[in-house]
């Protein structure tokens, strides 16, 4: 371990209160006990108010007021660190050596009471998600051109497997709905766009630099894009009916929730256009089978009734 992580390692073990001993350091650290008093003085002498006893019930100690210092995490900061590293890990964050290292200074700054105290806590948080393959190795240079602001160039295939090459400044790296992405402005469409990571199939970076907007919205250029302004006159009003649980489960859904005029306990309405009623939310309507029930309009019951028979067809023949 490099010498400033053992420094801050001892620093850590000091600043639970209870007096240490340089055997108990040196043991945690696996070095040697003449390495502990090493350090020991280079802490002192650096300011650092340490506490010495000599005798049978000796050791090391912190001055209190030296405790609450922005350089040290409490129990449960410690606790919401690593939990936020489960987190990181379920989303496939593409630093996970670093954080790896990071969550292990994490133990080894800690006595054995804490230690035992946070494993207890960290094992009690679990983050299910379905297996996805991340790209990891494009994630963390997107990161780099964005740090570096300079243009990447990209081959990148559409939803469609349709293949093009573009020219892309990367602002920013965006996580949603299992999905990693990056936003930014598009040189070919000459617009802001977002690319799927796992979609792009090579990526070079470019020596031409950019500036990035001030007043670029993260949120806003993404959302713009996933969920276009309605044009109202091609809108048409859907009325759900059904139980309480899966009317939440409609209203909270990634794509019909951004919709959502009304809701109450036993009925929800939504504005959609005409086109994207009638093309998608049957799909997205039929699982829910006979807990919701479409009130109106009727072209989307026409549709569901379509979409129900093509599928009895196919499993009958």
């Amino acid at each position: 371990m490099p010498k400033t992580d053992n420094t801050l390692a001892i620093l850590w073990m000091l600043r639970t209160g209870e007096k240490i001993t340089a055997k108990q350091i040196a043991e945690k650290l696996e070095m040697n006990i003449r390495t502990v008093y090493r350090y020991m003085d280079t802490l002192s002498t650096s300011g650092v108010p340490i506490i010495s006893d000599t005798g049978h019930n000796g050791g090391y100690t912190l001055l209190n007021q030296f405790y609450e210092s922005p350089l040290f995490f409490d129990q449960e900061e410690q606790t919401s660190l690593l939990h936020a590293a489960t987190f990181a890990e379920g989303a496939g964050y593409y630093g996970g050596e670093a954080l790896t290292r990071a969550v292990s200074k994490l133990s080894n700054y800690t006595n054995q009471e804490q230690e035992k105290k946070i494993a207890k806590q960290f094992t009690s948080l679990e983050v299910l998600s379905r297996i996805i393959s991340h790209p990891q190795s494009t994630l963390q240079a997107l990161e780099q051109a964005i740090l570096g602001g300079y243009s990447v160039e990209i081959k990148y295939k559409n939803k469609r497997e349709e293949p093009s090459n573009r020219t892309i400044d990367p602002y920013r790296i965006i996580h949603w709905n299992l999905n990693w992405y990056v936003s930014g402005f598009c040189h070919y469409r000459n617009d802001i766009r977002n690319f799927r990571v796992d979609r792009i199939e090579t990526l070079s970076p470019t020596e031409n630099q950019f500036k990035q907007p001030d007043d670029f919205s993260t949120s806003a250029a993404f959302l713009n894009n996933l969920f276009p302004s309605i044009d109202k006159e091609e809108t048409a009003v859907l009325v759900i009916t059904g139980s309480m649980n899966a009317l939440k489960d409609i209203c909270q859904h990634w794509f019909l929730g951004n919709y959502l005029q009304q809701r109450t306990d036993n009925q929800a309405t939504f504005l959609l256009e005409k086109q994207v009623l009638h093309t998608y939310v049957p799909s997205l309507l039929i699982p829910f089978g006979t807990s919701i029930k479409v009130m109106e309009p009727q072209s989307l019951k026409e549709e569901m009734i379509k979409a129900l028979s093509t599928l009895i067809k196919f499993y009958q023949e």
